[in-house]
C-alpha cells in the first residue's frame, strides 16, 4: 500500500502569478513493488486547486517509465472520477525514456483535491516509473450545503423582477438523480424551474406564454447526462431576449422561448435548492436538491455569499456552508466475460438471508448475482435479460421457478434490488416497487460466496455474457460490505474490477447519429436507428437516394415521382420530385402550392395582388437542385385585358416577380435579367411594336405574354405581383408553371492528369467525425495517388497501390488504419471504374466496383475526431511525388461535388475534361451498362444490366405459362469470403446498417393470386413477392425462421389487370422502400399476428398457382436473373420447366407511361432481434452477385406444380425435397459453403 498512495510530495506557491507546481525532481521518483496488482500514484494538493496541465517523467536514470497512464480525480479522496479529453478518449501520451517531460495541457480544467495516476502501458524492456507535474492554481470557492428538505430564497427588493437578459452559474454535485435547483414564477404566468430528472439537467422557461402556464403544456430543454454522479458540474445559463444558452459541462443548447414576451417577470423571489409552497414553511411542492451547490451567481450577484453573511433579501433554511455531502464508494465491472466480485456471506440471525445493492448498467443482458444454496444443488441466479430483472430458482434436475421485476433497468440510472429470503418465500424488489416472491417448500440457506456481476465457478460459467456496469452499497444479511477491503486483498475474490470509481460513460452524449438517427448504447459502443431518416450506415451517414434524376436513369429507372437528395450525406433532406425522362433529356419537375391559372380584378400598387409560392423542398434544398443542374427554366403565362406590366410613361413596372432570394425582378422572360421587357420583345414580335410587352398596347381585348425564365440564379420564382388590374375592364389571368431542371453537372465533371507532379488543390476537407469520397478513374499507370489530406499527425490517403489494388489509408490518433481492395480484374485497364472509401467513429469501408464491400471497425475507446490542416491534393501529393496520371471524374466529398473541371484550367499538368467516347453526359450506354472504350469507338457492357441490346435499352422480357419456370441459384465462392479484413468480419455480422437488398423488375398479368418472385436460402429464409387473392401486392420478409414473417401490402388495389406495372423494392438495414409506377392509394399494413402457417399457406398458394403472364426487366442487386437464364440455358446450373417465349411485354411501357405514377414510401419492418441473421444475409447476397469468377449457379421460381393448394405441411416437405434433389451435384462440391448459398425464384 505504501507504493501506491502514499508518497509525500513537496509544494510550492508563487503568490505574484497564483501559479502551483507539484514535483519530483531530482533522484528517485515512484515505481510500485512487482506484486502490486493495478497500481496507482496518488497526489494530494492539500485543498481545492483548479488543476489546467500535468506532466511525467521516467523514474531518475533507469529504464522505468510509463508510456500512458490514465488520470483521476476526486474532492474527498473516496469516489473518483475519470478525467476525459473533449473527444471522450481517457488515455494520456506518456514517456518514451526515463529523462524527457511530457506534459498534457487539460482540455477542460478540473477542480479537485486529489489526483491519481493510473499506469495503462510502461517500458517492456522495464518497470513503471513515475516523476509527475502538476499545474494550476487556487480559486475562491463559496460552498452550500443542502440536505433534501432546504432551500435558499433570494427575495427582490420590489415586488417583481423584470429582466431581458440573464446570466445564471453554479457548479453542483449530487448522488441523487433528481431535484429542483432553481425556481422563479410570476403571477403573469412566466416561470423558470432549473432541475435535475433522471440525471439530467432540464430547464423550464416561459415568457408570457398563455398555452405554457400549467404543467402539462410544458417542455424541457435537457443537458447532460449520468449527473447523478456525486462529481462536480458546471452549469451556466444565458439569456438574452428570447434567445437562451444552456450550457453543462462542454455540452450546450441554443434555443428560443416560446411566447410573446421578450422579458422574464418573477414576482417576490428566487428559490434555490427546492420549490417551497407558499404559507407553509418547509413544505415543497417538488423533491428539492440534496447536495452541493458552489459558486452560485444570479445576475453577478453572489447568492451564498450573502446568505453566509446573512443578509436580509435572503432566507437559508436549513442549510450549511460546507460540502458534508458522503460519498458513496463504487466499483466497476470492466468486461463482459471475465469480471466477477465474490463476497463471503455473514451470519445471519433469522435464518435464510438477505441481498441488497445498488447497480447502473446500459447493457441489456448481464448476470448480477449467484448464490449456492442449502439443501444442495440449488441455486439462485439473478440477471437482467431483456431490460428486465429476472430472479431463477434451480432446484434439481431442469426444475426451475422464476418471477421478473423492473422495467429499462439499463437506462444508465441507479436502481436498487433488494433479495430476501423469509416466510418460505424469496422476494425480489425493484426501485421500491411491488415485490415478486417465489414461493418455497422449505427454507433455503446461502451455500459458499455470493458471486455478484459474473461467476469463476463451473456451476455458472455458461450465465454469461457477466455485468458490465458499477455496484454500490452491497449489503449481505443487512451486513455492509467495504469494497476497499475487498480492494486490498482482504475480503472475498475478483477479477477485472476498478474500485472507487463508477467509470460509466454516455456513448450517446453528444449524439453521433446524424441526419435525426437515434442513438442508443451498450456498456462499449453505441449503435444508430436510421429508420424513417432517409439515411442508412453506422451513422446515418449516407443517404439512400441518388442524387439526381439524371442518376435515377443511369440505373435503369423510369417517369415517376422520386426522392433525390442533392448533396448526397450533407445537411439537405431529401426532396421529392417529379423525373421525366420520356424525353433526350431528363427533366426534374419541382411543383409549387398554385398550379391553377389564377385570375386577378382590383389590384393597384397600392393594394397589390399578392401570390407567394411553395414548392416541395425548402430554400436551400431549391438552391442545391438549381446549382447542381445543367439549366433550370420556368414557364409564366400572363394574359391580360387592360392590364399592363409597365408603366408606358415612365417604364416602372406595375407587376412584378421575386426571385429565390426574395429580390425583385421585372423582366418576364428568356435569361437576361435586369432587361425590363418580354419575350415578344425579345422575339420581335410584339403586337405593337412600340412597346416591349403585348400587355403595355393595354388594349380592351385579350393579349398574351408568355416567357420562360432560365437565368439559374434567379429560379424559382417565390411570389408574384400584380398591380394593374383597378380600371374599368381590368382583368388579368396568370398561370406560373413548375421549375424545370436537365442535366446534373457533377456526374461527367472530369480532369485529366498528365504530369506526375501535378496536382489539384481545394480548400482543407470538414471531415472531423465522418467522410465518404466517391470518384470515377481510368489510367494505364500501375499506381498513383487520387487524393491526399495532411494534418499534424493525422492524414487520409485514397491511392491506386498496384494495377489490381486501392487502398485507403488514414491515420485519427490511434496510429495509420489501412482498407485496400484487391480485384481479379486489372483496375489500369483505361474503363471507369468507381471508387468510395469511408470513415466514421464506427468504422471505415471501402467499395471497388461492385466488388463486396470491406469494412473495419473502429476502436470503442480510440480518437474519433480527424484533424487536418493542409489544403486537399486531387491527382497528386503535397511532396508532388507518386502522383495519378489519367483521369478523375464525378469526385464528391460529405455529398459536395468539385468542380474539377474549372480548377483544371488554371493548373499547369491537368486539363479538364478526358478524352474519348465514355468520358461525357450522352450517356451512351444506359440501364445500369457500362461503357467501354475502344481504339476506333465503344461497346456497351451489359452483363449487369437487365436490359439487353448493342447500348443496353432493350428490354428482356419472358412470357409464362402456369407451366413455366426458370430458377437461378447463386453463391459466394470461398476466395469472396476472404476478401476482408479479420477485424471487419465480425463487424458484417453485427451491423445491420449493411443489409441490403435492390430488386427491380417489371410484369403484365390477369392471374390472381400469384407468385411473382421468391429469394430463398437453402436455411428456409424467403424474401417473397406474389399478388394476392384481390390482385394486391404483398411483400413477405421471413428472414428469421423462429420469427413470424413481415408482410407489407404497398399496392392495396388489383394488379392482375394487364397492364404493364413496373416494381421496385430496396431494402437498408431495417428499412424498406417500395415503389409501384401506377398511381394508387398505399398502406403499409404488418401482420404482427401472422404465424409460420399462415406465412406458407399464402406463398404457397401463390406458388401453386405459378404465374401466367410477362415478366422483363428483372434485377436483382446487380445481377439480372432472367437474362442470364435465356443466356445460359445449356448450364447444368439453370433450369426451366415448361415453355418460355421472349416477349415483348415491356414495349408496353412506353404506350402507357402517361398514366403511371410512382411514390415512394418508408417502412421499419425488422426489429433489433433480427440484426444479426439479416446483415449475414443481406452480406451474402451483396456479395454474391458480383463475382464473374464464382459458379454463378442457376435460375428460377418456386419449383410447385400442384394445380390446388395443398396443406402447407406437405407443401414445405415437397419443397425441400425438390430443392435439394435438382441441386445435390452441385451442392457436393460445394458443402464448405452451403448454408450461404441463395435460389432466385422467378
Amino acid at each position: 500500500e505504501q507504493n501506491r498512495n502514499s508518497l509525500m510530495f513537496q509544494f510550492s506557491r508563487m503568490t505574484d502569478t497564483l501559479w502551483h507546481a507539484l514535483w519530483i525532481r531530482g533522484a528517485g521518483g515512484w515505481s510500485p513493488m512487482v506484486t502490486d496488482q493495478e497500481p496507482w500514484l496518488q497526489v494530494d494538493l492539500r485543498e481545492q486547486m483548479e488543476v489546467t496541465a500535468v506532466a511525467t517523467q521516467g523514474r531518475y536514470d533507469s529504464w522505468d517509465w510509463v508510456s500512458s497512464y490514465l488520470l483521476l480525480y476526486s474532492d474527498t479522496g473516496r469516489a473518483w472520477k475519470q478525467y476525459r479529453h473533449e473527444d471522450g478518449v481517457g488515455r494520456f501520451v506518456g514517456n518514451v525514456n526515463s529523462e524527457a517531460v511530457v506534459q498534457n495541457k487539460l482540455s477542460h480544467p478540473v477542480r479537485t483535491r486529489f489526483l491519481r495516476f493510473v499506469p495503462r502501458d510502461w517500458n517492456p524492456s522495464g518497470w513503471m516509473g513515475l516523476r509527475v507535474e502538476v499545474y494550476g492554481c487556487s480559486y475562491k470557492s463559496y460552498m452550500a450545503d443542502f440536505d433534501g428538505r432546504s432551500s435558499l430564497l433570494y427575495r427582490f427588493n420590489q415586488k417583481s423582477m423584470s429582466t431581458v437578459k440573464d446570466v445564471i452559474s453554479l457548479r453542483f454535485r449530487s448522488h441523487q438523480a433528481e431535484g429542483v435547483l432553481l425556481h422563479g414564477e410570476g403571477q403573469r404566468g412566466d416561470y423558470i424551474t432549473l432541475e435535475l430528472h433522471q440525471g439530467r439537467l432540464d430547464l423550464y422557461l416561459n415568457l408570457d406564454d398563455s398555452r405554457l402556464r400549467f404543467s402539462s403544456g410544458r417542455v424541457a430543454v435537457s443537458v447532460g447526462s449520468l449527473l447523478d454522479d456525486q462529481h462536480w458540474h458546471s452549469v451556466h445559463i444565458e439569456r438574452f431576449n428570447k434567445q437562451v444558452n444552456l450550457t453543462v459541462d462542454s455540452h450546450t443548447q441554443h434555443f428560443q422561448t416560446k411566447g410573446e414576451g421578450h422579458s422574464l417577470e418573477v414576482d417576490y423571489e428566487l428559490s434555490f435548492g427546492g420549490i417551497p409552497l407558499p404559507g407553509k414553511p418547509g413544505t415543497f411542492l417538488r423533491k428539492n436538491f440534496h447536495g452541493c451547490m458552489e459558486n452560485l451567481y444570479y445576475n453577478g450577484i453572489n447568492i451564498i455569499d450573502l446568505a453566509k453573511r446573512r443578509k436580509p433579501q435572503i432566507h437559508s433554511g436549513n442549510v450549511t456552508f460546507s460540502c458534508s455531502q458522503p460519498q458513496l464508494v463504487a466499483c466497476t465491472f470492466l468486461s463482459s466475460s471475465s469480471s466477477f466480485l465474490s463476497l463471503p456471506s455473514a451470519a445471519s440471525a433469522t435464518g435464510g438471508f438477505s441481498v441488497r445493492f445498488q447497480f447502473r448498467t446500459w447493457n441489456p443482458d448481464g448476470l448480477l448475482l449467484f448464490v449456492q444454496l442449502s439443501p444442495e444443488p440449488q441455486r439462485l441466479v439473478l440477471q437482467i435479460s431483456n431490460s428486465r430483472l429476472y430472479l431463477t430458482l434451480h432446484s434439481s434436475g431442469r426444475q426451475k421457478s422464476e418471477v421478473s421485476a423492473g422495467h429499462r433497468v439499463n437506462n444508465g440510472l441507479w436502481h436498487s434490488v433488494s433479495l430476501d429470503t423469509k416466510n418460505l418465500q424469496i422476494t425480489l424488489t425493484v426501485d421500491g416497487e411491488p415485490s415478486s416472491a417465489i414461493e418455497l417448500w422449505e427454507q433455503l440457506e446461502s451455500r459458499g460466496n455470493f458471486y455478484f456481476g459474473g461467476c469463476p465457478t463451473t456451476d455458472c460459467q455458461h450465465l454469461t455474457p457477466a455485468f458490465q456496469g458499477c455496484m454500490r452499497l452491497i449489503f449481505i444479511n443487512r451486513q455492509p460490505k467495504d469494497l476497499n477491503q475487498a480492494q486490498q486483498g482482504l475480503l472475498g475474490n475478483y477479477n477485472e474490477l476498478q474500485f472507487d470509481t463508477c467509470n460509466i460513460r454516455d456513448r450517446c452524449l453528444p449524439n453521433l447519429c446524424e441526419h435525426g438517427g437515434r442513438c442508443s448504447q451498450t456498456w462499449s459502443s453505441f449503435s444508430c436507428d436510421c429508420s424513417g431518416t432517409g439515411y442508412s450506415g453506422a451513422t446515418c451517414h449516407n443517404s439512400i437516394y441518388e442524387s439526381s434524376c439524371e442518376a435515377y436513369k443511369l440505373i435503369g429507372s423510369s417517369s415517376g415521382f422520386y426522392s433525390i437528395d442533392p448533396d448526397g450525406s450533407g445537411p439537405l433532406g431529401p426532396t421529392q420530385v417529379y423525373c421525366n425522362m420520356t424525353e433526350e433529356k431528363v427533366w426534374t419537375v419541382l411543383a409549387h402550392n398554385s398550379t391553377a391559372p389564377v385570375t386577378v380584378q382590383g389590384s393597384s400598387l397600392l393594394k397589390p395582388h399578392i401570390m407567394k409560392f411553395n414548392y416541395s423542398a425548402s430554400a436551400e434544398e431549391l438552391q442545391a437542385i438549381v446549382s447542381g443542374s445543367e439549366q433550370c427554366q420556368q414557364e409564366v403565362v400572363y394574359d391580360c385585358k387592360r392590364s399592363r406590366l409597365f408603366n408606358t410613361k415612365d417604364g416602372s413596372p406595375l407587376s412584378w416577380w421575386l426571385d429565390r432570394e426574395g429580390e425583385r425582378r421585372s423582366y418576364w422572360g428568356g435569361f437576361l435579367p435586369g432587361v425590363q421587357q418580354c419575350s415578344c420583345s425579345l422575339e420581335e414580335n410584339c403586337m405593337d411594336m412600340n412597346y416591349f410587352c403585348n400587355c403595355d398596347a393595354d388594349t380592351d381585348t385579350w393579349a398574351n405574354d408568355t416567357g420562360v425564365l432560365s437565368y439559374k440564379d434567379h429560379l424559382p420564382v417565390s411570389q408574384i405581383v400584380i398591380g394593374d388590374t383597378n380600371r374599368t375592364g381590368s382583368q388579368a389571368v396568370y398561370h406560373i408553371g413548375p421549375l424545370r431542371c436537365y442535366g446534373d453537372k457533377s456526374i461527367w465533371n472530369a480532369a485529366s492528369f498528365y504530369q506526375e507532379s501535378s496536382y489539384l488543390y481545394f480548400p482543407t476537407l470538414q471531415a472531423e467525425l465522418a467522410s465518404d469520397i466517391s470518384f470515377y478513374f481510368k489510367t494505364s499507370a500501375p499506381s498513383g495517388v487520387f487524393l491526399e489530406n495532411l494534418g499534424l499527425k493525422d492524414f487520409i490517403r485514397v491511392e491506386l497501390s498496384s494495377p489490381s489494388a486501392v487502398t485507403f489509408s488514414f491515420d485519427v490518433g490511434n496510429g495509420p488504419v489501412v482498407l485496400s481492395m484487391k480485384s481479379h480484374l486489372p483496375l489500369n485497364d483505361r474503363q471507369w471504374h468507381y471508387v468510395r472509401a469511408e470513415r466514421n467513429v464506427k468504422e471505415a469501408s471501402l467499395q471497388v466496383d461492385q466488388l463486396p464491400l470491406r469494412f473495419l471497425e473502429a476502436p470503442a475507446d480510440g480518437h474519433p475526431r480527424l484533424r487536418l490542416s493542409s489544403q486537399l491534393f486531387v491527382g497528386g501529393t503535397a511532396s508532388q511525388q507518386r502522383g495519378f496520371l489519367g483521369c478523375i471524374r464525378t469526385l464528391t466529398v460529405n455529398g459536395v461535388s468539385f468542380d474539377l473541371e474549372e480548377r483544371a484550367k488554371m493548373t499547369p499538368g491537368v486539363s479538364s475534361g478526358c478524352p474519348g467516347y465514355c468520358s461525357g453526359s450522352s450517356s451512351l450506354c444506359h440501364n445500369r451498362g457500362r461503357c467501354i472504350e475502344k481504339s476506333n469507338g465503344y461497346v456497351c457492357d451489359c452483363s449487369q444490366s437487365a436490359y439487353g441490346g448493342t447500348t443496353c435499352d432493350q428490354e428482356v422480357s419472358v412470357s409464362f405459362d402456369m407451366e413455366s419456370s426458370v430458377t437461378y441459384t447463386f453463391q459466394e465462392p470461398f476466395s469472396v469470403m476472404q476478401n476482408r479484413s479479420s477485424q471487419a468480419s465480425s463487424v458484417s455480422t453485427e451491423s445491420s446498417s449493411r443489409a441490403r437488398e435492390d430488386v427491380a423488375f417489371s410484369f403484365v398479368t390477369s392471374q390472381k393470386p400469384a407468385m411473382l418472385l421468391t429469394v430463398s436460402t437453402f436455411n428456409q429464409q424467403y424474401i417473397a413477392v406474389i399478388l394476392a387473392k384481390n390482385g394486391s401486392l404483398q411483400i413477405w420478409y421471413h428472414l428469421q425462421t423462429d420469427r413470424s414473417p413481415d408482410v407489407f401490402s404497398p399496392a392495396l388495389n388489383n394488379l392482375a389487370d394487364g397492364r404493364l406495372h413496373r416494381i421496385r423494392i430496396h431494402r437498408v438495414g431495417k428499412n424498406l422502400y417500395v415503389q409501384v409506377s401506377s398511381t394508387l392509394s398505399f398502406a403499409f399494413p404488418l401482420i404482427h399476428n401472422s404465424n409460420l402457417e399462415n406465412f406458407n399457406e399464402k406463398v404457397m398458394e401463390a406458388a401453386s398457382k405459378g404465374f401466367s403472364g410477362c415478366l422483363s426487366s428483372v434485377q436483382f442487386n446487380h445481377v439480372a436473373p432472367l437474362k442470364a437464364a435465356l443466356t445460359n440455358r445449356g448450364s447444368s446450373l439453370v433450369t426451366i420447366r415448361g415453355p418460355l417465349v421472349q416477349s415483348n411485354c415491356g414495349a408496353l411501357a412506353e404506350s402507357t407511361s402517361h398514366t403511371l405514377q410512382g411514390k415512394t414510401f418508408t417502412h421499419s419492418p425488422h426489429g433489433n432481434g433480427t440484426q444479426k441473421d439479416l446483415a449475414v444475409i443481406a452480406g451474402v447476397v451483396t456479395a454474391v452477385v458480383f463475382i464473374a469468377v464464382c459458379a454463378l449457379a442457376v435460375i428460377s421460381r418456386l419449383l410447385y406444380q400442384q394445380r390446388r393448394a395443398q396443406r402447407s405441411s406437405s407443401i414445405k416437405e415437397e419443397t425441400r425435397h425438390s430443392v435439394y434433389t435438382d441441386y445435390r451435384t452441385e451442392l457436393h462440391l460445394h458443402n464448405s459453403v452451403r448454408d450461404n448459398m441463395k435460389e432466385y425464384y422467378i
